[in-house]
C-alpha cells in the first residue's frame, strides 16, 4: 500500500505518486490509473529492543523527563 500526504497547491489538493512507484508501474503522462482514497491513522511503535532501552532510561531519569516535559 502506498501512503502519501494530502497538499495544498494554490486551490486544489494533491497527493503525488512517487517516481519508483511510476517506473514500477510502467506508467506514462495522462494514463488513467485507479485510486482509492482514504484517510489512514498512523500510530508509531518502537521495536521491543528501542522500546526496553527507552523504559529503563524513563525509570532511571523520570526526574529528567518530567523536568524537560515541563520546559
Amino acid at each position: 500500500m502506498l501512503m502519501q500526504k494530502v497538499r495544498q497547491v494554490g486551490n486544489s489538493f494533491v497527493v503525488t505518486i512517487p517516481k519508483e512507484e511510476i517506473e514500477r508501474l510502467g506508467l506514462h503522462e495522462n494514463d488513467l490509473v485507479a485510486i482509492e482514497v482514504r484517510k489512514l491513522q498512523v500510530t508509531p511503535t518502537l521495536p521491543p529492543d528501542i522500546a526496553e532501552v527507552y523504559t529503563w532510561s524513563r525509570e532511571r531519569y523520570a526526574a529528567d523527563y518530567d523536568y524537560l516535559a515541563e520546559h
